[in-house]
């Protein structure tokens, strides 16, 4: 590398990093290519200067982010929703942590979970975890793996998020990723708009009838506040299991058996006792 070269590229990377405050090496490689310095060992050398400098901080390998000038690397916080968003090319912000980003979660939580057909291992940064949730089945195969899906723009990153109607039936057909049942419950109880009709055509979309049982007790629940119909009810009625399902998997103490959805509902959710029931 030449004397010019060293003096110029921290430079222009510089120009990068003022609009990117979370990034893929691939972005820069993209980014650098398009200034005619797409060789490996250019992008390698000026991560290291960087680093070194403290101007950036590695998240994950091939995933940086950018230190606001003045700040300290080790403490310069960084927002836990641009690199989960960056997490993966086609990561969508999903199940509770789409909750906490439209601002209505009951709670914040320290993982945050995305959407991704990539597949990818937990990690941990500045005290979150981000965790992978693989796209479902269904919409893979029809090719509708952004159904439902909202983009945002947030300090240069794209952010790809589930809307309201995608995440209600998310978080019912995989609560586990969302949380307790009070916390999923009254999470979506403080949504004051659905789109209905998108909501019955994700849950059909999703072709699980134990998931369209537990929207249609949901809604069923919430006729008045949300102004649902009759004829969505029955939309999910079409799609509810033959036979009694269990709301929640693997637990069978403490249920009673509600008849119009074939379903096990814990009694915490049928009584709203939260925290009363172990």
């Amino acid at each position: 590398m030449s004397t010019d070269n060293q003096r110029t590229k921290p430079v222009r990377i510089n120009e990068f990093l003022s609009r990117r405050a979370v990034f893929t090496v691939d972005e820069l490689d993209r980014f650098l290519s398009g200034r005619g310095s797409g060789n490996t060992r250019t992008r390698k050398s000026l991560l290291a200067y960087h680093r070194k400098r403290g101007r950036i901080v590695r998240v994950r390998r091939g995933l940086y982010a950018t230190v606001p000038w003045g700040m300290d690397p080790e403490t310069a916080p960084v927002d836990p929703y641009l690199v989960v968003a960056s997490a993966g090319s086609d990561a969508v912000l999903g199940y509770h942590t789409a909750l906490e980003f439209h601002g209505k979660a009951y709670s914040v939580h320290w993982r945050l979970v995305y959407v991704s057909a990539e597949r990818s291992l937990p990690f941990t940064f500045q005290s979150h975890e981000f965790r992978r949730a693989p796209v479902p089945p269904p919409l893979l195969a029809k090719g509708k793996e952004m159904f439902g899906v909202a983009r945002h723009e947030r300090s240069g990153v794209e952010l790809r998020v589930t809307g309201h109607e995608r995440t209600l039936v998310d978080v019912l057909d995989r609560p586990s990723l969302a949380g307790s049942w009070e916390e999923i419950w009254r999470s979506l109880e403080s949504v004051e708009f659905f789109d209905l009709d998108q909501v019955v055509e994700y849950a059909r979309m999703l072709g699980n009838a134990t998931t369209a049982a537990k929207v249609g007790y949901f809604l069923e629940q919430q006729r008045e506040p949300l102004m649902v119909e009759e004829a969505h009810l029955d939309s999910l009625r079409a799609l509810r299991p033959r036979q009694p399902h269990y709301m929640t998997p693997g637990r069978r103490r403490g249920c009673r058996f509600v008849k119009d959805w074939n379903l096990m509902i814990p009694a915490e959710i049928l009584e709203r006792s939260w925290g009363e029931t172990p």
